[in-house]
């Protein structure tokens, strides 16, 4: 284990590397942090972090740079979460305030999330394998075609026009209706099939092929729309941070560009916890110089979806987990009040 001054001594390489994207030598860290030891006890430290692998000298100048063992050591242990600021949050508050519709939550928290960090932003549609129904309405259009609108509990709509088999009457669409609400509502998309399956038996005879018609629409719309969806944006802020990978940001660009690649990255959507994934810990070759930090979000106390920000290990681990958690923590609440 390594001695607390020697942890210090990693936390203020990490620091003043992450901020000033240079090597860090003995004597610029013994200036710039009160380490309370000469230049060259800190330079005994610095030899003995990179002897365990922690630092590393990355060509023949004279400083030092933490390695993805040293990030992941700094995250553990030495990192704590930056809380965000009261003009930041009212910020945060006052944008995400003004979206009009789950598409516009996601985009606009999207863009927050790349301004904040200067990173990568991916957030992950609420995913419908884990929504309830709040409502499915059902309206006439002409006697023999109804559309049917399904309302999810994150505030998602999906509309279809279904052609009946033959013409249904307002008063039986009224019946299926609040037959259908009252077996459907609350209820989790997973259990809807089973709910629903003996429901045309309570209609006539003569209506039971339009009652069919429609069960049928709404499971395959539930079906659909259980694929994931991302939206990703701020893959500008990489050119930034060319230096900081190997070659080229092209592998970069290209994970990106893969979904079943971000949607492995940001994890498990039903987990909640905040996860750094640092370097080779992403299994993917092309994100082998980047971190991830991603959580998950949902209204009540659990995760629909998972959002995050991709970067260069050379990242801000405080202020970049700090932004992903405030951020995700007010998407939940315009979730669970919309």
């Amino acid at each position: 284990m390594l001695s607390e001054r020697r942890l210090e001594v990693l936390r203020a390489i990490v620091q003043d590397y992450v901020g000033t994207e240079e090597p860090v030598g003995s004597k610029a860290l013994t200036e710039r942090h009160n380490l309370g030891v000469s230049p060259a006890t800190v330079r005994n430290d610095m030899a003995a972090l990179e002897d365990e692998g922690f630092i590393a000298q990355p060509h023949t100048s004279a400083g030092r740079i933490p390695t993805e063992k040293g990030y992941r050591l700094f995250v553990d242990r030495l990192a704590g979460v930056k809380p965000m600021t009261a003009p930041e949050r009212r910020a945060i508050q006052n944008f995400l305030d003004g979206a009009v519709d789950l598409d516009d939550v996601v985009g606009r928290t999207v863009r927050l999330l790349a301004q904040l960090t200067r990173q990568v932003a991916v957030v992950q549609y609420p995913s419908l394998t884990r929504s309830t129904v709040r409502h499915v309405e059902l309206l006439s259009l002409a006697p023999a075609r109804v559309m049917l609108v399904l309302i999810t509990d994150t505030g998602r709509v999906e509309q279809r026009v279904i052609d009946c088999p033959a013409p249904f009457g307002e008063t039986s669409l009224a019946d299926l209706r609040a037959r259908l609400n009252s077996r459907v509502a609350g209820r989790r998309f997973a259990d809807v099939p089973q709910l629903v399956q003996d429901l045309p038996d309570a209609f006539e005879v003569e209506d039971r092929g339009t009652v069919a018609t429609v069960l049928s629409t709404l499971l395959e719309t539930l079906v659909e729309e259980a694929e994931e969806r991302l939206m990703i944006g701020g893959t500008a802020n990489l050119t930034r941070f060319g230096h900081d990978f190997p070659l080229t940001i092209r592998p970069v660009l290209e994970a990106l560009e893969e979904q079943v690649v971000l949607l492995k990255l940001l994890g498990e959507a039903g987990d909640s916890s905040m996860t750094v994934r640092i370097g080779h810990e992403n299994k993917y070759e092309g994100l082998n110089s980047t971190s991830v930090v991603s959580v998950g979000y949902g209204s009540g106390g659990e995760a629909v979806a998972k959002l995050g920000v991709v970067g260069p290990t050379r990242m801000d681990y405080p202020g970049t987990m700090g932004a992903v958690r405030a951020v995700a923590r007010y998407v939940g609440q315009i979730l669970a009040e919309s």
